[in-house]
């Protein structure tokens, strides 16, 4: 009679020691300097400055939270012409750095060979010296009676520039020609970078393949170059219309009274006349469109890989 054998018994599995507190929580601690420097530097003044657009009073009697909410009103409806101004001069900047700033990264990027570290260097060799210093370096370039004021009276270029209400007369300083200029100049770097990055990450082979396709040379850069560097065009325009918006430097070195923008209102509220709930007022009215324009642009972009 046959006899069934017991199986036996199953050796205890290894059980894996859950991992360690300390490692699970690493990667907050590292997160941690830059939550606090968020916080400090960021959240806080923001608080800061809703609380005050929202105050009323005087210097020297002191300001009380009241919950003024009419001052963001009446910023808007007394300064709308600077906000328009701002949105015009910081758009055809962001333009001409496109552009200018594209055809010079395509050249970086595909054309430059041996040379491409110099160029990169003389893209950022402005950065080398002060904003201010560079934006004062335009008043002697489009002063009065100089080369290239003269050259573009020679050519006239400035009947033309006159006739569309960008420059007055024979001179560029203090027009809105002047303030764009400066603009494109001060920002074309945060175009160029970007843009480069984004063409230098394309496999030369899609180029080749195109070329076996019998693309001409414009079809691949319309089919193939410039949509493959869509994220290079938002990140670059982005980088400039941004800063560009609410500058004043340029405006303030470059303008006149009539070519002032926001930041110039914003900087005069605060440190002349002293009036900081409109001050802070227009400064949140500023990042609010801002951040209205932007998303609907990157919306309109269609492309969430930005560089």
């Amino acid at each position: 009679m046959a006899t069934v054998t017991e199986a036996p018994p199953l050796a205890p599995q290894p059980t894996e020691k859950p991992p360690r507190r300390r490692a699970r929580l690493t990667p907050y601690w590292l997160l941690l300097p830059g939550i606090l420097w968020l916080l400090v530097f960021f959240a806080l003044p923001m608080v800061y400055q809703a609380s005050t657009s929202v105050q009323t009073g005087s210097l020297e009697d002191g300001y009380k939270v009241t919950w003024h909410f009419a001052t963001y009103w009446d910023a808007l409806a007394d300064y709308w012409p600077q906000f328009l101004r701002s949105v015009l001069y910081a758009g055809s900047a962001t333009i001409l750095c496109l552009i200018l700033g594209y055809p010079l990264a395509y050249l970086i990027a595909f054309r430059a060979g041996r040379w491409r570290n110099v160029v990169l260097i003389l893209v950022i060799a402005p950065f080398f010296t002060s904003f201010l210093i560079r934006t004062l370096a335009w008043k002697t370039i489009l002063a009065d009676g100089g080369p290239v004021v003269g050259a573009l009276n020679s050519l006239h270029i400035l009947d033309v520039t006159s006739w569309l209400g960008i420059t007055a007369g024979d001179r560029v300083l203090a027009t809105p020609l002047a303030v764009i200029c400066g603009l494109t100049y001060n920002f074309l770097p945060f175009m160029i970078l970007p843009l480069y990055t984004s063409l230098e990450r394309i496999d030369g082979r899609l180029h080749e393949a195109a070329g076996d396709l019998y693309a001409k040379p414009f079809t691949t850069f319309r089919k193939v170059t410039f949509p493959l560097s869509m994220p290079g065009v938002v990140s670059g325009t982005l980088l400039t219309f941004i800063p560009a918006s609410g500058d004043y430097v340029n405006a303030d070195l470059l303008g006149s009274t009539d070519t002032r923008m926001v930041g110039n209102v914003i900087q005069t509220q605060f440190l002349r006349i002293l009036d900081y709930p409109t001050a802070a007022a227009l400064s949140f009215i500023l990042m609010a469109a801002i951040l209205i324009m932007v998303t609907l642009y990157i919306r309109k972009s269609g492309t969430e890989d930005l560089v």
